[in-house]
């Protein structure tokens, strides 16, 4: 090989070694900007402050890779050009806004419409009319088996729901449509995003399944053994599995034998007469 084809090889090594370098580095930043990104959703979707611990634990990061982190969200946040701020409270961070817009954001929250809340009825009703839409009060109730005129009239007034004309059957009912107020209440783009049927089979399936984790009996305690060692009641390794005697159950006593009754006198027939 002449010195040409040697400096060919080495150029050719050193290009490929850092174009690796590079894509290591890109891909280094890659994972911290969505390490970054996490954070900063975690902080905004818990009320209480958290802490860098319990970042570090839930993401499974070393505590020294999320302070960083943090220290350089809040410094995005303290930037003039931003209304909120990530501060330190009681040990951890919390989202909030800034103290020089407090006056502004008093008067605005004092103009906001008081959360929705709707009572169980009200809900049912308007999960029927959201998914079996148009439909009539009359389907409704067949439905839900119950009368819900009054439950109509709260989403009419709501404005959850909406007339949609009237079906063209006998009588000619009215017909129930939710509206946009229902979309923006609910958080949904639209109608295609409601959950389907299978959706609420598998959030009821996991529900059960935490409820059930919840319930379930604590496993048993140990019992101090002679040696000062424990072992768990019915441990298999122990002798005869650890199990406490079990006195035999107590039989309720007996009720005493009475003496046997007196045969009666046998009954003496008369002599007979000589003849």
């Amino acid at each position: 090989m002449n010195s040409e084809e040697i400096i060919e090889a080495e150029l050719g090594e050193s290009i490929v070694a850092e174009s690796v370098i590079e894509h290591g580095a890109d891909q280094a930043e890659v994972d911290r900007d969505r390490i970054k990104a996490i954070v900063e959703a975690a902080i905004y979707i818990t009320d209480e402050p958290l802490t860098a611990d319990q970042i570090a634990a839930a993401l499974g990061r070393p505590l020294a890779e999320i302070r960083p982190v943090l220290d350089e969200l809040a410094a995005d946040y303290a930037r003039p050009g931003r209304g909120l701020s990530i501060r330190e409270v009681a040990g951890g961070y919390k989202l909030a806004t800034k103290p020089e817009h407090h006056e502004e954001i008093r008067q605005f929250v004092k103009n906001l419409k008081p959360p929705l809340k709707l009572s169980l009825p009200a809900l049912e009703t308007l999960a029927v009319v959201a998914y079996k839409q148009p439909i009539t009060a009359p389907e409704i109730m067949e439905i839900r088996g119950v009368q819900g005129a009054g439950v109509l009239k709260t989403l009419l007034d709501r404005k959850l729901i909406a007339t949609a004309g009237r079906k063209n059957v006998i009588g000619k009912p009215i017909l129930y449509k939710t509206t946009r107020e229902f979309l923006v209440q609910f958080g949904l783009k639209d109608l295609a995003e409601l959950p389907t049927l299978k959706e609420f089979e598998e959030l009821g399936r996991i529900a059960l399944s935490d409820a059930e984790e919840m319930e379930a009996p604590p496993p048993p305690a140990a019992e101090p053994q002679a040696d000062g060692a424990e072992v768990p009641i019915g441990d298999p390794e122990s002798p005869e599995g650890n199990t406490p005697p079990v006195d035999p159950p107590v039989e309720p006593p007996a009720p005493p034998k009475e003496p046997p009754e007196p045969d009666p006198d046998p009954v003496q027939e008369p002599p007979e007469p000589n003849a």
